[in-house]
């Protein structure tokens, strides 16, 4: 194929169409992560055993920017690893090998989501945790078919009676105007109640942070949802017209639901293993939040 950095270089706007992300955040991404594997091989080499010289073997037959744009690629449109070995003229293999290598990268760049982001600084997490005691924030979930289990064991626990297919669940707290992503929890078999998941995803808040979901979620704590039709009764005008504002405001959850399957590894039928597949969800996370504006990588 050309040279698709080429390709885009000479007309930036093709990136968000190709890669999912503008020009200049690609241009920033591809330093950042160039930045990580430089210090992850030095990290290697410093404490490698040498048996022949620095830069011996093999050379890659891609330039780092090329394996990067390979990566994103395989994200944003789903290829099978034989096709993106052939649109790259890579060996499928080495198309495998280098998607996982930079997803590694892209998970450090890129975190999935406020709580990644800050987590792990209890001081920054308290501080985030009573800026967003001020909105309500807003709850949904997403299905999305995997490829069928040989194991009778594993089809019952990921057989989704919704889907009808066995499937993978994730599900994903918002800020209430859709531009970014505050949590993030991938992986989950296809059965599992929407409400349970949120209510393990409610405990890293404060115990005054307020919450909208749609029917799914009646019953959670501190949790609005939209007004449920009595059993052989009507609802009101009122109620229809409440529920009609609330859906207008939940809105923006499906917009960032969107935003996620853009990337078509995490809407196709996945063919990934479990842990691959987590990884490669919270990778199209961080893009996602690079693509709203919600990360800032360094010029």
């Amino acid at each position: 194929m050309k040279n698709l950095f080429h390709y885009i270089q000479t007309a930036p706007h093709r990136s968000r169409s190709l890669l999912g992300i503008e020009y200049e955040q690609l241009s920033r991404l591809i330093t950042s992560l160039q930045q990580l594997d430089a210090e992850y091989m030095a990290q290697q080499n410093a404490h490698k055993i040498r048996v022949n010289a620095p830069g011996a073997g093999r050379p890659s037959t891609l330039r780092t920017e090329t394996e990067i744009l390979l990566c994103l690629y395989y994200l944003r449109h789903y290829p099978t690893f034989e096709i993106l070995g052939l649109t790259f003229e890579v060996s499928s293999s080495q198309a495998h090998a280098v998607v996982h290598y930079w997803v590694r990268f892209l998970r450090q760049a890129l975190p999935a989501s406020l709580v990644e982001e800050f987590e792990d600084c209890e001081a920054a997490w308290a501080v985030v945790t009573e800026m967003l005691v001020e909105w309500e924030l807003i709850v949904d979930s997403t299905e999305q078919v995997r490829q069928r289990p040989s194991d009778s064991d594993q089809q019952k626990q990921h057989y989704s009676g919704k889907k009808k297919q066995t499937t993978y669940k994730q599900s994903v707290i918002g800020l209430p105007d859709g531009s970014d992503i505050v949590d993030a929890t991938v992986a989950h078999p296809g059965p599992s109640a929407d409400v349970t998941l949120f209510r393990q995803q409610q405990s890293q808040f404060r115990d005054t942070q307020t919450f909208a979901g749609d029917k799914a979620y009646q019953g959670a704590d501190r949790t609005r949802t939209p007004h449920k039709k009595p059993k052989g009764r009507e609802l009101s005008e009122a109620q229809t017209e409440a529920n009609r504002m609330f859906a207008g405001k939940r809105i923006v959850i499906e917009h960032l639901m969107r935003h996620l399957k853009i990337f078509r590894a995490a809407k196709e039928v996945m063919r990934l293993r479990k842990d691959n597949y987590s990884e490669v969800i919270l990778a199209i996370c961080g893009l996602v939040r690079l693509r709203l504006g919600a990360i800032e990588l360094p010029v």
